[in-house]
């Protein structure tokens, strides 16, 4: 269950289709620790007939942390049933470490390879590595700006550089992704596979208001399709939104306070449903994901009139 600075950067697109707030409990059991009982939370809400491949691959962490190897192996299948197919973080993930010497191991990897390696031979390789190194480029831009920021004042020189070394990095990606999408439609999970179709949706999300107007309609039918993550639909819907001044529908913009430079959550049409929207997307509940902005925050109750 490590997360890379990209998943922490798109954490908001982790999928959480079991119950959100089980699943937010399971995590935080996790993060302190408590192995078993973070397993046992995710079996609860498993237990409602829900659960899609990444919760069950991290229960599968917390059973294997917690010593419960049966309980991991099983979650393990049933996260390459429900369409885990990221064979190299399954092998480098030090969370199931105590697995690697049980016999049970080589025979999941192996057939994962094998099914990676059918779903492969029907990608655009070309696309593929295109899209892969674009990706490449969109985050490293992004870990270099992290990384001035964290030692240079906001306006200082560094920081200035790193901004337009970014904004010439965004301008060249999104040039290439608009010709690509111009040319073979929307790159899909079935084209190219899911960490190159997420490159597609982050260079778009990280252009201009016309460019995501423009294409949001061809990320809405690819969503439609499975082809595009519904939670990377909603960030977009909400961006789109906000350019225009009208109100967020997922909760996922914030503002920077021009006051205190504190980030603060972009105002969001019928509020006190906001959390059951963000389910259906996949996207875990308000509360959480504003944590990890400093922000404490608490879904406001429906007024009696609504």
């Amino acid at each position: 269950m490590k997360r890379t600075l990209l998943t922490a950067i798109l954490c908001a697109s982790m999928a959480f289709a079991a119950s959100a707030q089980s699943i937010s409990e399971a995590t935080a059991k996790y993060d302190a620790k408590a192995y078993k009982a973070s397993g046992e939370t995710y079996e609860k809400a498993f237990a409602q007939g829900k659960g899609n491949a990444s919760d069950h691959y991290n229960a599968a962490c917390s059973w294997a942390l917690a010593g419960n190897k049966a309980k991991a192996f099983a979650n393990l299948n049933k996260a390459v049933a429900l369409g885990w197919d990221n064979v190299g973080h399954l092998k480098q993930d030090t969370d199931l470490s105590s697995l690697h010497t049980d016999k049970r191991w080589n025979q999941l990897v192996g057939e994962l390879e094998k099914k990676v390696a059918a779903q492969e031979a029907k990608y655009d390789k070309p696309l593929k590595a295109q899209l892969e190194q674009i990706l490449k480029t969109d985050q490293g831009v992004r870990q270099e700006y992290q990384a001035v920021t964290s030692k240079y004042s906001i306006n200082s020189e560094e920081v200035k550089q790193a901004i337009q070394k970014m904004i010439a990095t965004d301008e060249e990606n999104k040039k290439q992704v608009t010709g690509i999408i111009d040319a073979h439609g929307w790159p899909g999970k079935s084209m190219v596979g899911k960490q190159a179709s997420l490159a597609a949706f982050l260079v778009i999300q990280h252009s201009d208001k016309e460019t995501m107007e423009k294409y949001l309609p061809q990320l809405r039918e690819a969503a439609a399709k499975g082809e595009a993550e519904k939670s990377q639909l909603a960030l977009m819907e909400d961006r789109v939104l906000m350019n225009n001044g009208k109100l967020q529908i997922y909760g996922s913009q914030l503002n920077v306070n021009n006051e205190t430079g504190q980030p603060e959550l972009y105002k969001i049409a019928d509020e006190a449903n906001v959390n059951k929207r963000r389910e259906e997307m996949g996207l875990e509940p308000l509360e959480d994901y504003l944590k990890r902005f400093g922000i404490d925050y608490k879904v406001p109750q429906a007024s009696k009139n609504e």
